[in-house]
């Protein structure tokens, strides 16, 4: 899962570009993403065990040229060229969570978290998805932000013109995105201000927020109409149709079947009269897609999304394309976790947010090899595909190897994989979903050590 087809390795495609100052900088970021991809996870030392190799990340990070844009820039350009290179609509989850440094007291200029007690950065991604088969492209963007404590005697005003305003970065983490229609910024409620909204509404890009304000609005795309509430209108809209999901098991609640009603309509939005971004007055004109799920189950929380887009939705059909564009954006609940979880970016112990900072842009590239793995499994030809068009053969044959006791180069995508996770802890039983990105990655860990020291006793060997 390291190297592409034209034979270039992970760190060449995504860090080979970096301008760092120095030549052998370069080189030295594209030999730490190498092995950072296969070893992700634990801290620093487990993931470098070579103490030169360690030393080496830490001076790279001591240069002053080595910066989190810096080494963000280069994958962001590799994701930009294949988001031109696409064909077809692509997603771009916009969303943010907390990065917690609170126990590292040398880092002074941390801003707040969680309950105002906690210190770290508010870290805020774009995520870049096929929405044909849930791929993962590439990170747009990345906005590592400081919470600044708020004067009690700040005015509105002041408010809606500080830099530092968090509702700023939904628009700031937009402006990479070149204005393609192929484009949709998919949001959380968040993003729910009139300021993105109209701002969205004219970056020549399609885009779905989901509502978190029951905004006052004028109903249809024409000039009349009588003001009202946006929830209330949008649940009285007759339905489209209906379509049955799976929603997994959360938060105490089984995993259950639920039959959705999907309904849209044409409104109008009208700015709010005391502002709190900076906007102009003049009503929105977009549509809203209501999902609601029907009958629901005692003591389940009824499933309503409430969206907002641009895209126009007449059928059930064009509504349904927006509710699975909305859908993708669970893809990033999980980036979050597999960098937390997976490469342990909040267990990094740098001193200074310099050093700490390109490390953070460098383990969130390495955390889309994650989520890489599991994607690969999934994909229809999944089963016919030979695993080594992706996967060194070495890799293969251990695997093989220690599942059947004899080596089969010939295994698919699917055989291979399925046997990663049964190392990672998977049962493989008819009851147990697919194996996740983590159990693949406990299990791709465990390869790695295997291959390590198959490699040192051919060495050994050959020596």
């Amino acid at each position: 899962m390291d190297t592409f087809d034209d034979g270039r390795s992970f760190g060449e495609v995504n860090f080979g570009a970096a301008e760092l100052g120095d030549r052998r900088r370069t080189k030295r970021l594209v030999k730490l993403a190498d092995q950072l991809c296969r070893h992700p996870g634990g801290s620093l030392p487990d993931k470098l065990k070579s103490p030169a190799d360690l030393k080496a990340l830490y001076r790279l990070c001591d240069c002053d040229d080595v910066t989190h844009e810096a080494v963000l820039a280069p994958h962001r350009a590799v994701t930009l060229a294949r988001v031109q290179a696409h064909i077809g609509p692509v997603v771009v989850i916009h969303d943010a969570t907390e990065l917690d440094y609170s126990s590292r007291r040398s880092l002074k200029n941390l801003g707040q978290i969680g309950n105002g007690h906690g210190r770290g950065y508010i870290c805020h991604n774009s995520l870049v998805i096929d929405p044909q088969d849930r791929t993962v492209l590439g990170l747009a963007n990345q906005i590592l932000h400081r919470r600044v404590t708020i004067s009690k005697k700040e005015t509105k005003d002041q408010r809606r013109r500080r830099k530092s305003r968090e509702s700023r970065l939904w628009l700031e983490g937009t402006k990479v995105l070149p204005a393609d229609w192929r484009l949709i910024d998919v949001c959380d409620r968040g993003a729910d201000t009139f300021e993105f909204l109209e701002h969205a509404l004219h970056s020549g890009r399609r885009f779905v927020v989901r509502s978190a304000h029951s905004r006052a609005m004028l109903p249809g795309h024409g000039e009349d109409g009588t003001a009202c509430n946006l929830h209330t209108y949008a649940r009285s809209l007759p339905t489209l149709g209906c379509q049955q999901v799976k929603i997994p098991a959360r938060d105490g609640q089984p995993a259950r079947k639920v039959k959705l009603s999907v309904a849209a309509g044409p409104v109008r939005l009208k700015a709010p009269h005391a502002k709190h971004g900076e906007h102009g007055n003049t009503p929105l004109p977009l549509w809203v897609v209501c999902v609601r799920e029907e009958n629901p189950l005692p003591g389940t929380t009824r499933l309503e999304w409430i969206l907002l887009t641009n895209q126009p939705a007449t059928t059930f059909d064009e509504a349904c394309m927006v509710v699975d564009w909305y859908e993708c954006r669970w893809i990033i609940e999980e980036f979050h976790k597999g960098k937390k979880t997976g490469c342990g970016v909040e267990q990094l112990q740098f001193t200074s947010e310099d050093r700490l900072q390109p490390m953070i842009a460098l383990l969130s590239v390495v955390t889309l090899t994650l989520l890489n793995l599991r994607d690969a499994s999934r994909q229809p030809d999944a089963k016919t595909r030979l695993a080594t068009e992706i996967i060194s053969v070495d890799y293969v044959r251990v695997l093989s190897g220690w599942r059947h006791k004899q080596i089969h180069e010939d295994w698919s995508i699917h055989d291979f994989f399925f046997a990663l996770a049964r190392l990672g802890g998977h049962q493989n039983r008819k009851s147990d979903k697919p194996p996740g990105w983590l159990v693949l990655w406990r299990g791709w860990t465990t390869l790695q050590a295997m291959v390590d020291g198959a490699t040192a006793i051919r060495r050994k060997k050959c020596g």
